[in-house]
Parts: structure tokens; sequence; C-alpha cells
């Protein structure tokens, strides 16, 4: 059969440029190719490509015992999930918005990360759960949470957070090959961004491994999803200015790779963190925590880049844009950041 009207054609070889949503379709695509196990289920994935069009001619090229829509229930199918996944299966699981996760607590909290614990190692949990998030889409405050640090808690169960195509490729095609569950953010911001993907074997990122967009010597900057691809743009800006700033997309908050961020800021002496959500229990405080526990001696106190404390993302696009931290900000932050000294033993 054809392959789907979005993918561009497959070549391991190559470096393709393609869209973030073109990449989430290749990777989807490959996975199913190079693995009869793997299916996907969710709502409305199987009518015209998806809401969002990631699954474009899937459901037309494998069938629709491998593209399933389900009802609005994610608690029910996640734990069906669940199932199939112990019995061979490699399911993935679409959930339309992120803000509704809560909605399948209870298979995400006390089952998908404990099974193969209280299993005694006997049963695999391979499930992926792609999640799309964050604001920028106008969807109001209850469809635009990123909930990447949602589940930091839960051992058993790995993180991934996509801010470029390749990575949106990469850590997709790792989450659904390896045997624990897997939650993989994807940002609705960053479907129409374009960028060079390394597609096939090649291209399927390592477990663990943050990614080092833009090196540099005056400031370390830790990001995630949209805020990864709007600090690099802020680099960017700041080099004119004679500034060096190092922009790492951390890309998995489970498992954590905290020795790429302690050699970064070991150079640097200087930290920002930018993310889509609430400083206060997030990822980027559990970051400054970790590295001041390593002894990092700080050459300035470390910045952080949030949504503001104590309020929701509104439908208002003029609010939406002003809460979501836009480019501009970022940049004031990490010049102030870079420029400061001292403060810090």
């Amino acid at each position: 059969m054809s392959t789907p009207a979005d993918a561009p054609a497959r070549d391991a070889t190559e470096v393709t440029t393609m869209t973030y949503r073109q990449a989430v379709l290749a990777a989807l695509d490959d996975e199913f190719a190079a693995d009869p196990t793997v299916l996907m289920m969710g709502e409305d994935i199987a009518n015209s490509g998806g809401v969002f069009k990631t699954n474009e001619g899937l459901v037309e090229k494998y069938g629709p015992e491998r593209v399933r829509n389900t009802p609005i229930c994610e608690n029910t199918f996640i734990g069906l999930a669940l199932g199939m996944a112990v019995t061979g299966m490699r399911p993935i699981v679409e959930v339309m918005f992120s803000d509704f996760l809560p909605t399948a607590a209870d298979a995400i909290v006390n089952e998908l990360p404990k099974f193969r614990f209280m299993s005694g190692g006997q049963c695999a949990a391979p499930v992926t759960v792609r999640s799309i998030g964050g604001g920028t889409g106008r969807f109001g405050t209850q469809h635009s949470a990123t909930g990447e640090s949602w589940y930091l808690q839960l051992p058993g169960l790995r993180i991934a957070a996509a801010a470029t195509p390749q990575s949106a490729y990469g850590l997709l095609r790792a989450a659904v090959r390896d045997d624990n569950p897997t939650l993989v953010i994807e940002h609705k911001g960053l479907y129409a961004r374009k960028g060079e993907v390394v597609r096939g074997e090649a291209g399927i990122a390592e477990i663990g491994r943050a990614e080092i967009l833009r090196p540099g010597s005056d400031l370390t900057v830790a990001a995630t999803l949209l805020m990864a691809d709007r600090a690099l743009a802020a680099a960017e800006q700041l080099a004119e200015e004679g500034l060096d700033i190092e922009v790492i997309d951390l890309r998995w908050l489970r498992p954590f790779d905290i020795e790429t961020c302690a050699e970064s800021v070991g150079r640097t002496g200087k930290l920002m963190v930018a993310e889509e959500q609430y400083h206060h229990g997030g990822w980027g405080a559990s970051l400054i925590s970790q590295l001041t526990m390593r002894g990092t001696r700080w050459q300035a106190p470390p910045r952080a880049v949030s949504l503001p404390a104590e309020m929701l993302i509104p439908y208002s696009p003029p609010l939406e844009d002003a809460i979501v931290p836009p480019t501009e900000f970022i940049a004031s932050t990490m010049r102030e950041a870079a420029r400061s000294n001292g403060g810090a033993g």
C-alpha cells in the first residue's frame, strides 16, 4: 500500500527535512512497519489522520485492527493497553490533550509503572502513551497544560519530551521499543516546526540522554518542549550581542541526564531553566536542587523562566501570549543571567 500522504519517503541513510508533525507520523509508520505487535488506539485517531494529523494514512495502510478509535474513557483504554502489553503486544495510546492524563491516574500511577515490579520482573509493560500538550493553540485552560513534571515521582515510568523534529522521531521510536512504560509528550505549538531528521535506526534516540542544541560558555540553559525551541531562538539573538549561551534540550525527565547538565554548568558556572509549567514542584526546581547538592559552585544564583505562579492559561490570545514565556522574555532573562556575577557560593 502507499506511504501515508504526510510522511516523506523512508531513507535510513539520508537526513530529511520535515516538520515535527511529519516526524511523529514517520516514527509511527516506521515502528508499525518494523513490528507487527505495534498497534495504536485513542480518541478519533483513525478519523482523517487524527485531530492533529499525526496519524494520517496509518489506518488505510495498516488497517483498523492496528489503528483503533476508542470511547472517551482514558483510564479504561490505558488499562486495556497494559493488558495487551503483558500478553505480547506493544500498544501506543494517544491522549489528545495532556490535561486529561489525570483521568487515567489509576492506570498511569498505580498500574503501568508498578506492574513489572509486582510481577517480580516476569512481565514487561511496553506501553507508550503519547500525550499532546502545551499552550499557543487558543484551546483554553483545560486543554493547554504540558504536564511533563506531573509524574516525576513514579519509579518505573519513563518520561520523554520532544522539542525538535528529530526528538519527535527518535524519542517516540525509542519509547515504543523499550520494555518499560513511557509517557511521550508532544507540543501542539511545535507541529509545524521544520528541522532535519535522521530517519531509520540511526535516528532512534538514546534513552536518558539530553541533547546540546547550541554549545556556549557564558550560561547554561536547560529547557523542554516549546521553551527549548524559544530558548534556542533567544540564544541566537544574544549571540549578536556577544553572549555565548549553551542550550540543552533535556529530552528525558525520567531517566534524567544530570551528568550533561552538571558538566555544562561546571564550565559556565550559571544556570537558567525554562519550562512551560509552574516552577514549584517541577523539573527545573529539581535540577537546581540536584546540582546544588552535588556541590556546584555557582557564579551567580540560578534563574528560572516558567509560567507565572497562581495563574491559569487563558483562552484570550493576547493573555495566552503573555503568560506562556515569549522569546523576548526568555532572551531578557538570559541576558541578565549571563551578565550576573556573585551572590552564590
